[in-house]
């Protein structure tokens, strides 16, 4: 028998809010879930530990890609499956696995959908399910507060966007699985889990989140004319095309920075370091996804 448990984060809207998913989960038969309300992402492990503690095994993550990302950060590795409601900005990893932003729909999806099998990515120590990176993405999302986003929502990065077209380029020196593969200076790495961002920009096509790889981009881009055409090459589903892309992917990554950057992973920003350090943890965590997005088992590593 499931027991279902559910982790808010109370200050995120979607549908008729909370009331609503508390109407539609006693709708489907579940009268009395575990309920745990948070005022910021940061605070919600403590919640999902506990409501592992307590027995759950269906756990609803309610916000976005932050929210979603120190949830699994905590469980990742357990036998908890995660049905995700995304009342976030952007819900990258909502999108990429095509979840509703229907609410009764969702709900329908995480106690009927399939069960899907997901690697994370391990950033310094910490997981991400979507993306991570240092460079212009970091400034990107360190350079738009709490208020800015829930005033503007996605309008908010424009702004941020601009300044960090400004910021210059750093020496990079990056190894894949050992070897050395970048040396040189660069705008932004990104190490993708998914493949698509904001906006229905793909930045990685090949990227499976459970192929047991991760994806790893740098960009060189230096002005606003270099930056241009690399999105330019983004918005044609081709961004390795641009000879400011360079493309890969491996299962460990080291980076050292010739001075230290802010990084951010699945949107939250980070402290300013100089090293970094990836790997990928396969099939570590079950999500529930729409049928249609379920594994296909002729992929090695689904």
């Amino acid at each position: 028998m499931t027991s279902v448990a559910v982790v808010a984060h109370r200050d995120k809207r979607l549908g008729g809010g909370l009331p609503e998913l508390r109407r539609t989960l006693m709708a489907s038969g579940v009268t009395d879930p575990l309920w745990f309300e948070v005022s910021k992402s940061a605070k919600a492990p403590k919640s999902i530990r506990r409501a592992v503690r307590l027995g759950a095994d269906l756990v609803f993550v309610w916000g976005g890609d932050g929210m979603v990302q120190r949830c699994i950060d905590a469980v990742a590795g357990s036998d908890v499956d995660i049905a995700i409601l995304p009342a976030g900005t952007a819900n990258l990893l909502a999108t990429n696995l095509g979840i509703p932003k229907d609410l009764v729909e969702a709900v329908a999806v995480g106690l009927h959908g399939s069960r899907r099998s997901l690697d994370v990515g391990v950033l310094n120590g910490e997981r991400f399910v979507v993306m991570g990176g240092a460079g212009f993405d970091a400034r990107i999302m360190g350079g738009v507060d709490g208020a800015a986003k829930k005033r503007l929502g996605r309008v908010a990065y424009f702004g941020s966007s601009a300044r960090a077209m400004r910021a210059g380029r750093r020496q990079m020196k990056i190894k894949v699985d050992g070897k050395l593969w970048f040396d040189g200076k660069a705008s932004c790495v990104l190490f993708g889990n998914v493949g698509t961002v904001t906006g229905g920009l793909c930045i990685f096509p090949d990227a499976r989140p459970d192929d047991g790889l991760l994806e790893i981009g740098v960009v060189t881009a230096h002005r606003w004319s270099d930056w241009l055409r690399v999105l330019t090459r983004i918005v044609a589903h081709d961004p390795d095309g641009s000879p400011m892309v360079n493309m890969t992917h491996g299962r460990k990554v080291s980076v050292r920075l010739e001075r230290s950057m802010p990084y951010e992973l699945d949107g939250g920003a980070r402290r300013k370091t100089r090293k970094l350090r990836v790997r990928v943890e396969p099939a570590s965590v079950c999500v529930c996804v729409p049928d249609a997005f379920a594994p296909d088992r002729s992929v090695v590593g689904a």
